[in-house]
This record gives C-alpha cells, structure tokens and sequence, in this order.
C-alpha cells in the first residue's frame, strides 16, 4: 500500500480539536472522511501531533496508506475536492517510505502564539488571535522566557490531564517579539506536554501585564507544581507551525 506524507493547514476553531471525537468534529475526522471517498476504502490518518480544541495549523504533518497507487498532485487535489467547507487544506502530497511515520520520526515541532495587544475588539480575527486590551512589555516577556529553554521538569506548564509519562522536556528555542501590531511567541522542541505552549503563554503575559516580576517565571519553574503557573492562554492564538524531520525520513 502506497504510503503518503500530507502538510496540512486547518482553522481548529470549528473542531474539538485534531484527534477523532466522538462527540464532535475532527481535524482527522474529516480527513478520514475526504481520503475513504477517494480511496473507495477506510483509511486511519496518523498526524504528527494532537492539536486541542480551537487551536490552529499551518504547518501541521501526517501520513496515509492507500490502497490506490495514485499521483501525489493527485492525492492532494482530490482530498482537498473531497473535504467541501470544512477549513482544511493538503498544502503538498509526497510518496514517502513505508517506515515513514509522521509522529514518531518527527525532531522538532514548532508553535507560535499570536497576540494582539490592543484596546478594541477584533473585527477581522476572531477566534484566531487573543486579544489583551493593554499594551505588553514584550522585551520583559522574552528576557523571562529564556528561564524556560533547555531540559526541565516542566510539570507547572502541564495540564493536569496530561497522559505523558514524564515531565520532562526540553525547550530548544523560546523567543517573544512585537511583529508589526502583533506580538509572536515563538517556541520550537522535540515534542510538549499537554497545553505546555498555552501555559507559558498565559505565565509570560502576566510578566507583559506587569502583574509578575520576570524572575517569577524562573520561580514557577523550579516549583514543578500545576498551582504555579499563570492562567492558561487561549487555544485561539495557538499555530502549530511546521514538523521537522531528519531528511532521509521526509523523503
């Protein structure tokens, strides 16, 4: 069965999120649903992380077995016929290696956070940027993050639910910049812990609001207890934005 490795775009805003639900629709769910009408069989699409609900991708991976030896352009026009609405889109097909996995053979993900720091409500970008109707210190939140890169127990940055083995991550890059109107929190690593991202997005905004010292991220840290952190950012302003993997695997 010919294997092919999907980069997908999608508004998480409309689904409970990437995984298969059963009561309420999937980012994989609808996929499924898109690929069985090409394909003429049911097919199982493994991504490459599991976006909660509202979050968004733009860079999003996973991979399908077809039981078709189809064209990758071909693959990528159909499902995207197949899918109608929804907000989804195969932004590129590639034929890749029976072995390839897109979550296991993944080395580095990586998110950014979008906010936008300003008194007036959104018009245009609802449900696709958090809104904070006061101006933030963005060079405080960025010194304050870079407590956070390197490997860590990072239970105070991991949602109570999450199923993780570990606490333990490790945080290769962290950076907080104004882009135009916008303010960009930009993290990449191997893999997160369950709202991990989320978390230190709502902590390093209490140190933007002036509501914490930028020392009490370092503080939080090393408490590696859930009562510690900031309250949690919105799943609004999340993007996962690009899958790395080692060259030989995405090929």
């Amino acid at each position: 069965m010919p294997r092919y490795k999907l980069t997908i775009e999608y508004d998480g805003a409309p689904f409970m999120g990437w995984q298969v639900q059963k009561h309420g629709p999937s980012v994989q769910g609808a996929l499924q649903d898109a690929i069985e009408k090409l394909d003429g069989a049911p097919v199982t699409v493994q991504g490459a992380g599991r976006t909660d609900a509202g979050v968004h991708a733009l860079g999003q991976v996973a991979h399908v077995d077809l039981t078709k030896d189809l064209r990758a352009d071909k693959v990528r026009d159909a499902v995207n016929y197949h899918l109608g609405e929804h907000p989804i889109s195969i932004l590129d097909s590639a034929r890749v290696d029976d072995e390839f996995h897109a979550r296991f053979d993944a080395i580095e993900r990586q998110y950014i956070y979008r906010i936008l720091d300003r008194r007036p409500r959104l018009a245009l970008d609802r449900r696709r940027v958090w809104r904070i109707p006061v101006a933030l210190d963005v060079p405080a939140m960025h010194r304050a993050a870079q407590a956070l890169i390197g490997e860590h127990d990072y239970s105070t940055f991991r949602d109570t639910n999450c199923q993780a083995k570990s606490p333990l991550r490790s945080i290769d890059e962290i950076t907080v910049e104004r882009v135009d109107t916008e303010v960009h929190i930009f993290v990449r690593a191997r893999s997160f812990l369950h709202r991990q991202v989320r978390s230190i997005t709502g902590s390093l905004a209490e140190v933007g609001r002036g509501y914490w010292e930028e020392s009490q991220i370092k503080t939080a840290l090393a408490a590696r207890d859930r009562t510690a952190c900031g309250p949690v950012a919105p799943a609004e302003g999340l993007y996962l934005l690009e899958v790395i993997y080692p060259q030989k695997a995405a090929s």
